[in-house]
């Protein structure tokens, strides 16, 4: 009986992506210029982009609006989510923390839902 030798398949190296050499831009876009670097880096018209955009805004109110879901998750980048604040009772003669030795009143609050914004790994990575 005589054993096979096993032989190695090498693989072909790993094609390497180029990193693309991405320049910092010094002012803030307004929603035009914004369009207009989308349109023209993506070959789509400023109207298809406008809508893209328009869409997404849609898409994230249905996310987080009443008895929805709550959350929203821009893959790679952000997530969107409704945090729910419970009320709050008004309380008398509390310490003024501005003005030591004297007592105010804090009013009463109704509960009420915030909208958060986190960041995601890649959106982080993005600043390093």
């Amino acid at each position: 009986m005589v054993a096979k030798k096993k032989t190695l398949v090498e693989k072909p190296p790993a094609k390497k992506v180029p990193v693309k050499k991405l320049t910092a831009i010094r002012e803030r876009y307004t929603k035009t210029e914004l369009l207009n670097e989308l349109a023209a880096k993506t070959e789509l018209s400023k109207k298809d982009v406008a809508n893209v955009l328009d869409e997404l805004s849609d898409i994230i109110e249905r996310h987080i609006k009443k008895r929805a879901v709550g959350e929203f998750t821009l893959p790679g980048l952000l997530k969107v989510k409704t945090v729910k604040k419970p009320a709050q009772k008004a309380r008398k003669n509390v310490p003024n923390p501005f003005k030591p030795g004297e007592l105010m009143d804090i009013a009463a609050k109704p509960a009420s839902t915030k909208v958060k914004v986190l960041p995601l790994k890649k959106l982080k990575d993005m600043v390093l």
